[in-house]
Order: structure tokens, then sequence, then C-alpha cells
């Protein structure tokens, strides 16, 4: 009858017929009535006492089946792909092959240990390797008077470059660079040490540290190369405020000096209040600029300058001067309007104003006052034939006439004797009465002449044409 052989979790490993062996295991395995089973069964026994220890892996092994490697003396086990170590690291210089999680591995090579994650070889430790000498974070105890301390030393090739530490103690016995440990992190004294880097926060600066102070363009600078904000100070260098917001003045920020879109505003932010330029004008302090808070209105002491144009919109108010002098040969007004409107000068008086002013829509200058105004007659505006230009200004002509339809003259009686102020025009009648002033008779003047009867010596005629 043939065996069945199982294995613990009944699968079959082999049949085997009777008197005949199998081996497709690591063991020899035999059917009943085998004939020598029993050198066979005694070799199996010593094969299980020493594990099969031998420089090359078993055959045909089974899961959970033990090899002593003789190769690096480890005892290993089968998982069902490769035999590994059983416990404890394996030492060699490379990173084993077909490791398992939780697997370990000395380097033999930099002393350090590593443990398998399942994806990749993990540095245990130490931290630094063999080449490198002490590096990294060692507890250590350090005497004091006070009793022991526990401390975190921070080495770098060997060298103890920082102490932390949870409170302040003097060393009792010598730490090279450690004379006193302080709360938090002490450096070593002897290395000069300092911190690098950037901080969000400190407690304080050294105001007296001067260092690089012959360098002021050096990264690092001394604590009194600072300016100071809770005291006055001075800078040698320009200060630049690289924000739109820019610069605020005074105990409740009454001045500022922003920045919007390019444009700057110099801005007296408190209300009502005055804003003053002034200047040292030989030892006294003189205010060539001020704008009054409460009225906006702006005041110019002293010469002023203007090199471009003056625009003003508003009224002109001369009250602190009785003349005005301008250099330039022409004033104008109207500059820049879209159309023509009237523009001239305007003579301010008790009882209302006197105006000369160019007329646009009569197009010739106009004066007079309080509304009540008339032409201003120009050379140009007047004529020499007053015929042909009715209701114009006469002038001679370039032959010295005039010219005109007609004279209405005012005319009186006659003129008395000896009258020798009235300037009126005389009538026919007073022409007569002026001939007798010459002795001769009154003539009654007609267009006729006179005939020898009429006539004595000293008689005037004055002809009347028809």
């Amino acid at each position: 009858m043939a065996y069945t052989i199982n294995k613990t979790d009944g699968t079959i490993v082999a049949t085997i017929t009777d008197g005949t062996i199998n081996t497709s295991t690591s063991l020899t395995l035999f059917g009943k009535s085998y004939s020598g089973f029993g050198e066979a069964l005694n070799e199996n026994l010593v094969k299980l006492l020493e594990n099969q220890a031998s420089t090359s892996t078993p055959t045909a092994p089974l899961s959970g089946e033990l090899w002593f490697d003789k190769n690096t003396s480890q005892l290993k086990v089968y998982d069902g792909s490769a035999f590994k170590p059983t416990g404890g690291a394996k030492s060699q210089a490379s990173q084993p092959s077909s490791a398992s999680a939780g697997d370990f591995f000395h380097d033999t090579d930099l002393d350090q240990i590593y443990f398998y994650t399942g994806s990749a070889w993990q540095l245990l430790g130490p931290v630094f390797n063999s080449t490198q000498t002490l590096s990294g974070w060692l507890v250590e105890t350090i005497a004091s008077g006070g009793g022991d301390k526990t401390v975190s030393s921070m080495y770098a090739g060997n060298t103890r470059v920082a102490i932390v530490s949870k409170e302040t103690f003097t060393p009792s016995v010598t730490q090279t660079g450690f004379a006193s440990i302080k709360a938090g992190l002490t450096l070593n004294s002897t290395l000069g040490a300092t911190f690098e880097g950037t901080t969000t926060s400190a407690s304080a600066i050294d105001s007296t540290d001067t260092t690089n102070s012959a360098s002021p363009s050096a990264a690092i600078q001394g604590g009194a190369h600072f300016l100071r904000s809770n005291q006055a100070d001075t800078t040698t260098g320009a200060i630049t405020i690289d924000a739109d917001t820019g610069l605020i003045v005074g105990d409740a920020q009454e001045f500022s000096i922003t920045v919007s879109s390019n444009h700057v505003t110099l801005a007296q932010t408190s209300a009502d209040k005055n804003l003053s330029f002034t200047i040292n004008d030989g030892g006294v302090t003189k205010t060539p600029l001020a704008v009054t808070g409460t009225t906006g209105d702006i005041t110019l002491t002293g010469n002023t300058t203007i090199t471009g144009n003056l625009t003003i919109t508003g009224s002109y108010d001369k009250s602190s001067v009785d003349v005005s002098t301008y250099v330039d040969a022409f004033i104008g007004v109207n500059e820049g309007n879209a159309s023509d409107v009237d523009g001239g000068l305007i003579v301010e008086k008790a009882s209302g104003e006197a105006r000369v002013f160019w007329d646009t829509s009569e197009t010739f200058w106009s004066a007079g006052i309080t509304g009540s105004y008339s032409q201003v007659i120009r050379l140009a505006d007047a004529v020499a034939d007053g015929n042909a230009a009715k209701e114009k200004v006469l002038k001679t002509s370039a032959a010295g006439l005039v010219t005109v339809t007609n004279v209405s003259l005012a005319a009186v009686g006659t003129i008395s004797e000896g009258d020798t102020t009235n300037k009126n025009v005389p009538t026919i009648g007073a022409v007569v009465t002026f001939g007798d002033k010459w002795g001769g008779a009154a003539y009654t003047v007609s267009t006729s002449a006179p005939t020898s009867g009429d006539l004595v010596d000293g008689d005037f005629w004055f002809v009347r044409e028809s």
C-alpha cells in the first residue's frame, strides 16, 4: 500500500509506492518495505540536527525549512521564495537582496544599521558613518554643583558645537567651549560660532555691537548699526519706503506722504489744521508758504517767480498793494476760450464799477459805468464823408475838408453893440445889425444886389444865394 505524505496544512507532498524512495524535498522519503531505509532515515535526522549546514541552499526546500548558511554563519528560514536570516542583522558590505519588512542589515563598510521597510532600506543608526566620526545629536550627562544635568549635545566631525539644556548651570568638570551652559541653546565659544540664516523673532539686539563698522555694505551688521524706533536716531544712508502707503508723521499721524498710480500726495490729515513750509533765513524762521486748514487759503510770503503760465480760475484780490507792475508788453485775457467772449478791464467803485472792454457782439471797444456802456471811438472809427457814412464821428480828409449833408446851427437875434462874449451863431438880422456897427445903414440881405440909392460909405452886403 503506497504512502501519502502531507504537509502540516494538509497539502500532499508526495505519494510513495512500496519499496521506493522520494527526493522531491531536501530529505529522502521512502515507501513501505524499502530496503536500506535505516541509512536514509539516519541521514534525514542528521540533516535536521544540523539544519542542513552547507555553503549552498538545500534543494527543493519547503516554506518554513531551516538552513544554516556556512558562508555567513547564519541560520536562515525559507519563506517560500528565498532563505532569509532568522534573527539579528546581516553583516555585509552591500545591501541584501530579497529582503522582507523588518529585516536588519549591518553595513560593514560604514558601521551603520539599516532596516527594511518593505520597499527600501532605511538607516536606523548611527546617523554618522565610520568616516564622518561622531556627528549629530548625543544625549549626555554633565556634572555640576547642583547635581548631574541631562543635556543634548550637537557634534560635527567629533567636535561638540552646541548644547541644549532645560536650565542654566555651570559644569563642575571643564567642558571645552562651555564655561557656562544657558537654558536653551549654547554655542561652543572656542569656535567663534554665530547664528546664521533667518529668524522670525529675537528678544533683544545688542545696540553696542559695532561689528563690521568699517564695512557698512556688508551683509552682517552689528546691533549699533540699526535705527532705533524708541528714540531719535541718525542714518548716513538713504531711506527708501517701497510702498504706496509712504511716510506717516506725528503722534496722531497728522502728516503723510503717499503714492497712488505714481501720483504723490502730501497730506495734513487733522481737521482744520494748517500746513506750513518754513526756512531759516539768516537765523530767522520764515514761512514762505502756508495753507490755512479752516479755509484752504494759501499764503505766499516773499517775492515769487513763476517761469511758466499762471492760471487763475477765481478772483484776483490785491489787498496789500496799490500798483501791480508787469514786465510783459501785453496782458492777455480770454486765452484758450473755445468761442469769443467779452473781455477787458474792470475798476471797482463804491457806487458800482467802471469798465473798458472789447464788445464781441459789436466788434468794437466800449466803456462806461455800471451797465451803461458806449463805443470808444478810435481814429479808424471816424470818417471824412459824413454824408456817405451817417451817424459816424467826423474827421477831416487829406485835403482838410469835412463833408456833410447839412449843418444845423442854433441862431440868436440881434447882437447888441459892445457884446464881445456871445459865441452863438447870429441870424441874418444880427449880421445886418453888425453892419451898423461900422457906421453903415441897415440893409436887409437878399438875393439881389442893393441899388445905388441904398448904399452909403461903410455898408456891408451879405449875399444869400437862392
